[in-house]
């Protein structure tokens, strides 16, 4: 459970670091939309290029991004294995019984893993680099205009932001109490899989109840300072881009139309 790190911010100095987070926004938005481009090596070679010279610049350690990325690796391997059984193709590479291996299923399946593991990690660079109040107020600025058609920017920023920083306090709350369970004498390898689905029904109880409970005290410690929503507050740190952030959205942009071009010509 602790290998779970997605949502956490790496507290390091770096480049993107000190980047505005409204940079960082549009960075990861053009990074993934650019992934479903992909049809080619060349485009997926250039978004891994682009990619690693990111986490490079931002100075987070490789081992930590991979933890976070262990634990999804079964849900990426499944939809792998699934496309590569269910695409049909014309030229045929293993064939027996009801299972078919075709040339076109095994390249959408290395596809779509080299594709979500981008977004996976892409995505999960904006939070290691970003403090949720950060995130919060760049939301916010850049959904400002919504508010002249009366939507709650401010309140959708700030529940964004609550919903990142939950998730380690609820993977560390969840490692409690399957170890609190374990000394009860719970073995949750034993069994086959309905029987540790049924085994996880007392995790999840305690593990939901946990969740109330701080949303409980963390709304009463937003009440006990006088919190109301957005309306009528200000900022102590204005965000304001800078000479590094222009440079940032050249360099994106430029990505952008290189992208478009690798799928278009390949």
């Amino acid at each position: 459970m602790r290998d779970i790190t997605i949502g956490q911010y790496y507290n390091t100095d770096s480049v993107i670091h000190r980047l505005d987070p409204r940079t960082k926004i549009v960075v990861t938005l053009i990074y993934v939309i650019t992934l479903f481009l992909a049809r080619n090596p060349f485009v997926y070679l250039a978004a891994f290029v682009t990619l690693a010279a990111y986490i490079k610049i931002s100075n987070v350690p490789i081992k930590f991004i991979f933890k976070g990325l262990k634990a999804l690796a079964i849900l990426i391997l499944f939809t792998s294995v699934m496309t590569l059984f269910t695409v049909r193709g014309t030229k045929v590479l293993f064939e027996w019984w009801y299972i078919r291996i075709t040339e076109a299923g095994l390249y959408s399946a290395i596809y779509l893993a080299l594709r979500l593991t981008f977004m996976i990690i892409g995505s999960s660079m904006m939070t290691y680099t970003t403090t949720p109040n950060s995130l919060t107020d760049g939301l916010e600025k850049m959904l400002g205009w919504m508010k002249k058609l009366h939507v709650p920017v401010h309140e959708f920023a700030m529940i964004m932001s609550l919903a990142l920083r939950f998730v380690p306090i609820l993977v560390e709350e969840l490692d409690k109490i399957m170890k609190a369970q374990m000394a009860r004498g719970i073995d949750f390898k034993e069994g086959n899989l309905f029987v540790r689905i049924k085994k996880l029904i007392p995790i999840m109880i305690p593990l939901f109840v946990s969740a109330v409970r701080r949303s409980n005290e963390l709304a009463l410690a937003m009440d006990a300072r006088c919190y109301h929503g957005g309306e009528g507050r200000t900022k102590m740190k204005p965000l304001q881009y800078r000479r590094g952030d222009y440079i940032v959205y050249v360099l994106i942009f430029a990505y952008l139309v290189g992208m478009i071009i690798l799928a278009v010509k390949f």
